[in-house]
């Protein structure tokens, strides 16, 4: 059997609903790929479903919930296609919404990844949160999208149709050369779940690459499907990944000043859970600190081989200045403001 060009893969954990609900318009609508259901050792009825009402669907059964990371890593492995398409089982896409990608990334080969287009499926014309129109980083590790900056969630009036360079793509809808996800080292399995397309698409930059939001391609996100976006597990992850994720790819010079200011970040943000009355929040991100000392060790043979991959003509870069202090105190609440 010889290599297919695009693979769309869904991760699955105990997501039957969501398989009847989503799944119809990935199988109707990916006419040019192949499309596999990846099953993180669901307990509902999920293998039933696929077997039942989607027998096209091809099916990888894990023996255990491996998270979102080393899940899709492990699922990956078994499937032989020029693209991946990692797809979030809470997305609906759109008609031709493959098209777009694979014919920019056939266009250009110095691009490995993008993404489209993502709005909230339940509020559709507003974007989504977690990946809206492509996604940044600011200088002290925070994530924003064009279309969305902190808390707030612009309309879709096409202001950011055209297609532009971003610093990470959404892992609910990320399009990528296979060849390169295995290169850089695929998702980082230790990060269980949240941030972990970040750090890949981070060692994506270093490394020289492009990658871009194609808004001509739009998919609508539930998000949040799996942890509410309160939920303390995912504030925990959120922390504790994204302190790993700027020990493993910020250069020397950096890495020191960003974790110290960090420091101070993470326990205004505890505090303000606790002003909340969130305290399983507010405790979350106290042990999320302790957790990423606890495990630095086991990240510094990764940072070394990241670090070592940088070409020195290297452009990967992050924004420039605090997210938060544009947002709160320069009362720019827009990507077009910034």
């Amino acid at each position: 059997m010889g290599k297919d060009k695009i693979a769309v893969v869904i991760l699955n954990w105990n997501g039957s609903e969501m398989l009847h609900t989503f799944l119809p318009s990935v199988v109707s609508n990916s006419t040019e790929a192949v499309i596999y259901v990846a099953d993180n050792a669901s307990s509902d009825n999920s293998l039933e479903v696929l077997e039942k009402d989607f027998p096209t669907v091809r099916r990888i059964v894990l023996d255990k919930n491996y998270g979102f990371a080393e899940g899709y890593n492990l699922a990956l492995k078994q499937v032989e296609a020029e693209y991946y398409v990692l797809l979030n089982s809470d997305v609906e896409v759109t008609p031709n919404w493959l098209k777009p990608m694979y014919t920019y990334l056939d266009e250009h080969p110095e691009t490995v990844a993008c993404q489209p287009k993502i709005r909230n499926w339940r509020k559709k014309e507003e974007f989504e949160y977690a990946g809206a129109c492509g996604g940044f980083l600011d200088s002290y590790g925070y994530p924003f999208c064009r279309g969305r900056l902190m808390s707030t969630v612009e309309k879709d009036s096409g202001q950011y149709d055209t297609i532009a360079p971003i610093f990470w793509a959404s892992g609910a809808a990320l399009f990528i050369r296979s060849q390169i996800y295995w290169e850089a080292g695929g998702l980082d399995g230790r990060f269980f779940a949240h941030m972990e397309e970040i750090d890949l698409c981070w060692r994506l930059n270093s490394r020289g690459y492009s990658l871009v939001c194609i808004p001509q391609s739009i998919v609508y996100h539930v998000g949040g499907a799996t942890l509410k976006k309160e939920n303390p597990r995912k504030t925990f992850l959120n922390f504790r990944n994204n302190l790993i994720m700027i020990y493993k790819n910020s250069s020397n010079d950096e890495m020191r000043k960003v974790l110290n200011v960090r420091c101070m970040l993470d326990y205004v943000a505890a505090f303000t859970f606790l002003l909340k009355g969130q305290f399983p929040n507010a405790k979350a991100v106290i042990e999320a600190r302790k957790e990423f000392k606890k495990k630095v060790p086991d990240f510094t043979a990764a940072r070394l081989l990241n670090l070592s991959k940088i070409p020195k003509t290297s452009k990967s870069e992050l924004s420039k200045g605090s997210i938060l202090v544009k947002y709160y105190l320069g009362r720019k609440h827009k990507y077009s403001d910034l």
